[in-house]
């Protein structure tokens, strides 16, 4: 099966701060943009930054394997390699981690690279990377 990109548009409060994080610190291909908003490539899928100045932040927290994930939030599944180099480039830019990169449900079924931090708006993102793929949909 080959997997097609997704879509995803998400409010920001500041259009320049998107542009600087997801271009800069996170090293997006920026594609199209507008006064209003900026597409970028994460990894192969199309997010879409849309101004919109009263942009709220995180409001819900759920427990996880000893950890309060934020809700919502949105994110890529990358190979171990490419999750690794982003830690250390996210680390490497000063942003503050929500949840630092570890790994969750260690010797379980499921077992899976984690990491959470938000963007300049508040929006949080995980991303995270399993040993083996099969585990993704696994129970």
């Amino acid at each position: 099966m080959t997997l097609r990109p997704f879509h995803l548009a998400f409010p920001v409060h500041d259009l320049a701060a998107a542009r600087a994080f997801y271009g800069g610190t996170l090293g997006c291909p920026e594609g199209r943009s507008s006064d209003h908003w900026i597409d970028f490539d994460l990894f192969g899928h199309q997010i879409v930054a849309h101004l919109d100045p009263a942009a709220k932040a995180i409001a819900v927290e759920n427990a996880v394997d000893g950890h309060q994930v934020p809700v919502p939030h949105f994110g890529v599944v990358l190979t171990m390699d490419d999750w690794i180099s982003l830690s250390e480039r996210v680390a490497a830019a000063g942003v503050r981690f929500g949840i630092a990169p570890h790994v969750r449900f260690k010797g379980e079924v499921g077992e899976q690279a984690t990491m959470f931090f938000c963007d300049p708006s508040g929006n949080a993102l995980e991303f995270k990377a399993f040993a083996q793929d099969a585990m993704l949909f696994a129970h």
